[in-house]
């Protein structure tokens, strides 16, 4: 079959507009705005850059002169998912994690002992009362705020105040005192 030139033509027309809608198809760019459901003002999700923070508990708690902390007081701090809890004192200068079988503690300790040829910065004791000096460092835990108050976590009770932090063991009454200026384990 032969086209005359105005089929050629009314062909490579057609041709034209075949070839462009499906180079359209290709195109690495999209007009438009992108529209994001709880997105801030850049069009951006925003993700939470704080620490979590829990509640004081509601009646303040005071201090007793006793090394012994009240079973059934305080109040009771829920583990991660992989069983530890994150805390950090008060005054800031301790961070914590906590687990059923272990207390960790980082701190810059007066007079620490030496480890591997460094100044040790955490502590560990164990629910059977052992204890481990580190050199190393946390990192960026999740840790939750301590008030000056007694608290319950995985099986530990935590008597928080402004000498020190005190972790018992609650099924050994094993545990260990911390400051800054000491370590006492017990």
């Amino acid at each position: 079959m032969r086209l005359s030139n105005g089929m050629r033509a009314g062909v490579a027309v057609m041709w034209l507009v075949a070839t462009g809608a499906a180079a359209a198809g290709c195109s690495t760019t999209t007009d438009g705005a992108a529209r994001c459901p709880g997105c801030g003002p850049g069009g951006e999700p925003s993700f939470p850059t704080s620490k979590p923070t829990v509640s004081t508990p509601t009646t303040p708690a005071t201090p007793t002169p006793t090394n012994v902390p009240t079973p059934g007081s305080g109040q009771t701090l829920a583990p991660s998912d992989t069983g530890y809890v994150y805390i950090e004192t008060k005054s800031g200068q301790t961070r914590c994690q906590i687990n059923a079988q272990t207390v960790g503690c980082e701190s810059d300790f007066t007079n620490p002992p030496v480890v591997n040829g460094e100044p040790a910065n955490g502590v560990e004791v164990t629910a059977s009362g052992s204890v481990r000096w580190i050199a190393g460092n946390l990192g960026d835990i999740p840790t939750t705020p301590l008030d000056y108050a007694i608290y319950h976590a995985v099986g530990w009770t935590i008597d928080a105040s402004p000498d020190g932090t005190r972790f018992t063991n609650d099924g050994t009454s094993h545990g260990m005192f911390i400051s800054t200026e000491s370590v006492k384990v017990f």
